[in-house]
């Protein structure tokens, strides 16, 4: 499903002509009763990397608990350092779908490389392909031959044309359950990690057919940020968020300091579905 470009070769269409051309978001089912894009704003919670059994549980346990659907969770992280904990792969991927089959929750994880494909999409119900490999084409390819959802990251360096570009990656083999992810972008700015681009969210809902999520904490950087960009990202008419929440994030192996307490997972609910029903919508 190709989106209207940003980018025209025709040179005498124009930005602002492709504006006046808007889409309507077509939902994405994620499973029975849940889709992405339409009346409910969707919550994908937990914690940046699978660490252990009872970490997972935890969590799973408390989303549920909340009225979450959807469980988020890391088995391959693609980090700046070799040094970093690069996740637990193969049993990080048991361990979530084992719980989130205990609590009636889907599951979300990143493929890392084709070569992973296989066996995340054997354990997770939505693929997400990360900000580092927006343009990882065969990546791209093959998660586009699949019949499951996926999430696309926007590249921390690219533009809105060329994320939507990437999209058409996906769809271009035949997979259109796409959802765009709005992460943050890198800016001249540095007192946060990047900066949330709302401006984007309200764009590729104009210029494209596909559901948007944002993703507050990679945005930010920083736990007390979190739920003020949450709230930004909603009110510009985000369909989802993507949240890293952690039982002991001071001891959390990555993303600590961006994650929030899993005891503060009622407290966010009740913020952000303020923010949610403002706009006529419904946090879940």
């Amino acid at each position: 499903m190709e989106y209207e470009s940003l980018m025209s070769n025709e040179q005498d269409q124009s930005v602002v002509q492709h504006l006046n051309k808007c889409h309507a978001t077509q939902p994405v089912t994620l499973g029975p009763s849940l889709a992405v894009g339409a009346s409910r704003v969707i919550l994908m919670a937990g914690p940046c990397s699978v660490e252990n059994y009872a970490q997972v549980r935890a969590t799973a346990e408390a989303i549920a608990r909340a009225g979450g659907r959807v469980l988020r969770g890391g088995a391959y992280k693609p980090r700046t350092s070799p040094h970093s904990f690069q996740g637990l792969g193969a049993p990080a991927l048991e361990m979530l779908r084992a719980v989130a089959d205990e609590f009636n929750l889907l599951v979300i994880s990143e493929a890392l490389g084709v070569e992973h494909i296989p066996l995340v999409a054997a354990h997770a119900d939505i693929i997400q392909i990360g900000s580092r490999n927006m343009q990882h084409y065969p990546l791209l390819w093959a998660a586009g031959e699949l019949d499951r959802p996926v999430l696309l990251k926007r590249g921390f360096m690219s533009t809105v044309d060329e994320w939507l570009q990437a999209a058409d990656h996906i769809s271009s083999r035949g997979n259109e359950r796409i959802i765009l992810c709005e992460r943050g972008i890198r800016t001249f700015e540095t007192a946060t990690r990047n900066t949330l681009d709302t401006n984007a969210i309200a764009l590729v809902k104009q210029v494209s057919p596909y559901p948007v999520l944002a993703d507050p904490s990679h945005a930010t950087g920083r736990a007390d940020l979190v739920i003020p960009a949450a709230r930004s990202a909603v009110a510009a008419g985000a369909d989802g968020l993507l949240v890293e929440f952690h039982p002991d994030p001071s001891n959390a192996l990555s993303d600590g300091p961006q994650s929030l307490p899993l005891a503060t997972l009622p407290d966010f609910y009740r913020q952000i579905g303020k923010i949610a029903n403002a706009v006529g919508r419904e946090l879940i």
